[in-house]
Parts: C-alpha cells; sequence; structure tokens
C-alpha cells in the first residue's frame, strides 16, 4: 500500500497532521504559561531598569516583557504612536498576487484571499503579530479546522512572549516552556507564526520599540511626579494667617486650623482681630521647565516609533506634516512588507499545502501601502499631458485615482454637451435636433477629452469673420512696417564703425513712425471685440 508523501515546513520539519487541531500552548492555572503577572513599572527606576535591560540582552527578557506591557498602559504618548504605527499596517487591506496566469494558481489565490479577508485576520491575526513591533518578536498559535472539505483556521491565538525561551546558542529560535525542560521544548510545525520584524540588526529581542523608549519613559515618570509634588507646592497662592500681639494660644489654633482648612474646603472663619493674608506663588518659571522636559522626551519616543514628530505634536503647520508623512510611509511600508513575509511563509503556506499540496511557487499576501495622492493634482497634469500629447494609459489613471475599468454595457459617465450661444433675441440652437441620426452623433462625440464638438461647418462658419480679420491683418503688412524699419536700415548703411551704430540708436526712437502699424491694429482689435460681443467669434 502506498504511502501519503509526508509534508515538510519550511525548515524541512516533517508536519503531524494529527495534532494539528489541537491548541499547544494554551495557558493553565498554576503552569509555568499562566496568563497572570505582576506590574514591573510599580517603583521602577534608573538601576532597575538597567538590569532589566542587561537581563533580556543576555537571552531572558520575561521581566523586559512586562515593563513593554506597562509602558503602553501607562505611558499615554508612547501607547499612542505606538498603536498609530500598527494601524498604519492593519487599516490596509491586504490582495493577493497569484503565482501565475494560469487556471491551478488563480484558483489557488482566490482560496487564500478568501481567508486573508476574513475579520479574523486582521483583528487576530495581523495585530497581534505586530506586537513585535514593542517586544522585539511575537507569536500567534492557528487554531486549524478539518470539519469540512479542507484545513482552515477556526481561530488565532496570541501567545505570551513569556511562555517560550530563546535558544542559547543562536538567540533567536523559540522554544516552548515546559516543566523540567530549561531549554524548552521544539514547536511544533504549522501551527505557529513567528514574526521578527527587523528595526535593526541583531537580535530580535534588542530590537524592539519599548526598549528604545524605555529611558524615556522612565525619565518622564520622574518628571511627573516632581511636576505634581511642585504643583502641590506651588500651585496654589501661599495663605498668611496674622494675629495680634495679645491672641492667646487658642487664638492661634483656631487661626491656623482655618489656613489650613482653606485649601481643602475654600471656607474659614477667624475671630475679629485676625485676618488671611493670600500671597501669589511665582511657580510659572518652574512649570515651563517641567513641561519642557516631558515634551522633550515626547518627541524623542515619537522620533523612534514613527521616525518623526511632525504628525504628532502640538505647534507644526500642514505643510510640515505633510513633508514628514512620507517617512511615516517608509516606515509603514516596511512594517507591511516583513508582516507580509511572516504571513507568506508561516500561514498561507501551510494552508496551501494542506488543501493542495507543496507547491514550487505560492500565491502572495501584499500590504499595498501607498502614499497619499492629491487627485486634483494629478487630473491637471494628465489633463495637459493629454492636451500637449503625451500618451497615458487609461488603467493605470484609474488606478491611480481608485476607480476601475466599466464592464460590459455598464452605463458610464460623460460630459455633457456644451450649452450653444445664440444671438441675442434669437432662440438657442439645438444642434442636436439637426443631426441626422445616431451615427452623426456618433461621429460627434470626441473620446478623447470626452465631449461634443461642432461639425466642421459649423466650425467654418462660427470662425470665418475671425479668419477674414486675420488675413486683413496679415495683408500688405510691408507697408504698414515700413515707416519702422526703413530708418534702421539706414542707419545700418551709413554706419562705419560699431560705435557709430550705438550712437544713431539713440537718436533713432525720434524718427520711428509707428502711427501706420498701430493705426491698423487698433481697427483690428476693434472688429474682434465687436464679433466677441455680438457671439460671432464663438
Amino acid at each position: 500500500m502506498a504511502r501519503s508523501p509526508q509534508l515538510l515546513d519550511h525548515l524541512g520539519m516533517p508536519v503531524n497532521l494529527a495534532s494539528l487541531r489541537k491548541p499547544v500552548a494554551a495557558p493553565a492555572v498554576g503552569d509555568v504559561v499562566s496568563v497572570w503577572t505582576e506590574s514591573v513599572a510599580s517603583g521602577l527606576t534608573s538601576r532597575s531598569l538597567a538590569q532589566i535591560l542587561s537581563s533580556a540582552a543576555r537571552g531572558y527578557p520575561d521581566r523586559f516583557f512586562g515593563l513593554a506591557e506597562d509602558m503602553e498602559e501607562r505611558d499615554l504618548h508612547y501607547g499612542s504612536v505606538l498603536a498609530t504605527r500598527k494601524m498604519a499596517v492593519t487599516g490596509v487591506e491586504p490582495i493577493v498576487v497569484p503565482a501565475s496566469k494560469d487556471a491551478e494558481d488563480m484558483k489557488l489565490a482566490d482560496a487564500v484571499r478568501e481567508l486573508v479577508t476574513d475579520p479574523v485576520f486582521a483583528d487576530d491575526y495581523v495585530a497581534d503579530l505586530l506586537d513585535a513591533l514593542g517586544k522585539g518578536y511575537a507569536l500567534v498559535e492557528t487554531i486549524w479546522d478539518r470539519s469540512g472539505k479542507e484545513w482552515r483556521p477556526k481561530g488565532y491565538e496570541r501567545r505570551d512572549q513569556r511562555h517560550f525561551v530563546l535558544d542559547q546558542v543562536d538567540g533567536r529560535t523559540l522554544r516552548r516552556k515546559v516543566p523540567g525542560k530549561i531549554d524548552g521544548e521544539d514547536l511544533p510545525p504549522f501551527q505557529f507564526s513567528i514574526h521578527h520584524p527587523k528595526r535593526k540588526s541583531g537580535l530580535s529581542v534588542r530590537g524592539g520599540l519599548a526598549r528604545l523608549a524605555a529611558w524615556a519613559f522612565v525619565f518622564k515618570s520622574y518628571t511627573l511626579k516632581d511636576w505634581m509634588a511642585f504643583i502641590e507646592v506651588y500651585g496654589m497662592p501661599l495663605r498668611l494667617g496674622r494675629f495680634g500681639r495679645d491672641a492667646s494660644d487658642d487664638d492661634k489654633r483656631v487661626l491656623l486650623r482655618a489656613v489650613r482648612d482653606l485649601s481643602s474646603d475654600a471656607a474659614a472663619i477667624v475671630p475679629q482681630g485676625m485676618d488671611i493674608e493670600f500671597i501669589e506663588s511665582k511657580g510659572a518659571t518652574g512649570n515651563a521647565v517641567f513641561d519642557g522636559m516631558a515634551g522633550y522626551l515626547d518627541r524623542q519616543i515619537s522620533k523612534g516609533v514613527l521616525g518623526q514628530t511632525m504628525t504628532t505634536d502640538d505647534g507644526s503647520s500642514l505643510s510640515q506634516a505633510k513633508i514628514h508623512e512620507g517617512v511615516r510611509i517608509d516606515i509603514a511600508r516596511s512594517d507591511g512588507r516583513q508582516i507580509a513575509t511572516t504571513a507568506n511563509r508561516d500561514l498561507v503556506r501551510p494552508f496551501v499545502d494542506l488543501n493542495f499540496g507543496p507547491r514550487d511557487r505560492y500565491p502572495t499576501v501584499v500590504w499595498p501601502i501607498t502614499e497619499s495622492e492629491d487627485i486634483n493634482i494629478l487630473s491637471e497634469v494628465v489633463e495637459r499631458s493629454v492636451r500637449m500629447g503625451v500618451q497615458i494609459s487609461a488603467d493605470e489613471y484609474r488606478e491611480r485615482i481608485g476607480f476601475g475599468a466599466p464592464e460590459t454595457g455598464a452605463a458610464v459617465l460623460v460630459a455633457a454637451p456644451p450649452a450653444s450661444i445664440s444671438r441675442p433675441g434669437e432662440p438657442p440652437v439645438d444642434h442636436d435636433a439637426e443631426l441626422e441620426n445616431e451615427d452623426e452623433a456618433q461621429a460627434r462625440f470626441c473620446g478623447h477629452c470626452c465631449g461634443y464638438h461642432t461639425s466642421t461647418a459649423a466650425a467654418q462658419d462660427a470662425h470665418g469673420e475671425l479668419d477674414g480679420l486675420v488675413e486683413d491683418a496679415l495683408k500688405d503688412w510691408q507697408q504698414d512696417l515700413e515707416p519702422l524699419i526703413a530708418p534702421i536700415r539706414a542707419l545700418f548703411e551709413r554706419a562705419q564703425s560699431y560705435q557709430q551704430l550705438l550712437a544713431g540708436l539713440e537718436d533713432l526712437e525720434a524718427k520711428l513712425d509707428s502711427g501706420p502699424l498701430a493705426d491698423r491694429l487698433a481697427k483690428l482689435m476693434m472688429k474682434a471685440r465687436g464679433l466677441g460681443d455680438t457671439g460671432e467669434a464663438n
């Protein structure tokens, strides 16, 4: 009896089909993979942060992952810019590119397209894999289902990075934590998607954005604590109580209690002869110092996460933000390209192998992250280019503006025919009514500019008067220019040197007679203006 060929993953490891349906790294109560962890950021100091980062760099990053979680929850700015970077990818709908135009490859592409257009793919798969941006790497377990005719993911489960150990040799291979095995247990093929975004060269555990922003997080925590203490002292005016020389100890205690109650109750009573004075604090300079420090640290975090600050900070103009938007687009393209590599390797290939068998070439998932474009400017450029004779692909133009090609027989939009101009007192001319049949109407339609043109005879009639004016202007032009040319010709004939020619030009202006030419042009302009007013020239 012939045996079915053994499936292998991209590393050449055999796939156990019987174990695909069961979760491998599900957490359990009291196990080493429990979901409950303690906060790391509480009481964090610069010394403890240095220890956390040093341990992570040596291959023990569990406390670093806990700190990264706390940073996203506690630092409003870091959490915001990190979410912005993630949504730059998750907000884009992926496309599937078939391996070729063969019918079989197109069929595979359709199956993968159905897989990646499922809403849970973006929310549970892509979003959880992008957790690697902050922490260096992320894992998602695919829960396969074989109840139907084919293998399909019935869910994607994010697995906490703290439930896995790093290989101490290469610093990259991940193994599942199990009791009694210090090096962990190898992950089964086809069940895990492991994303290692390459923000910098080196180990993935040292490339997370949380490591980059950790020091700014600690320093800003110090700044905010000091700022709160400063506001508590200088945020309210100093309350000074005054009592007379003959005030008793009981009177003094009453006055002191009244001064203290003013900070919380905003109301107090004192005996007659005593008063309370409010002295305004001079704390504006101190507020500016703390505000400047916190703002500086936020800007550094923006640069580290987004590559720029203009689109996140106040005080930036729209033009500045558009200039700096391109930097973030470059980062988003890189993130999209890297997440596509992970999805194609760890999800698309297993899906195709399980259902259609191994292939030499596979369909690929792509995140088409493009820079925003001003459609109005693009349309103006295309219109001018077409008028100048530049040939532009209609399909490429539709793709740039976001329109698809119309289907055969579908209703399409066309430009309305220009309104006819008639003489004052005459009804408008209905050129369409003069057409003899539909063929003539089609002949009048211009596909290049999407509009209707008048017939050749009508155009000649409309512009006949102007053509006549042009002919009159060109007739006997030598006679009108002769009074201007004759003095210049005479000067060149009698001049013996270049110096004499220059000296003669200074006196030549008074001898030039432009009267005949000006008279001819004035008459032509008057006639053209009259034709324009009556509509003859249109």
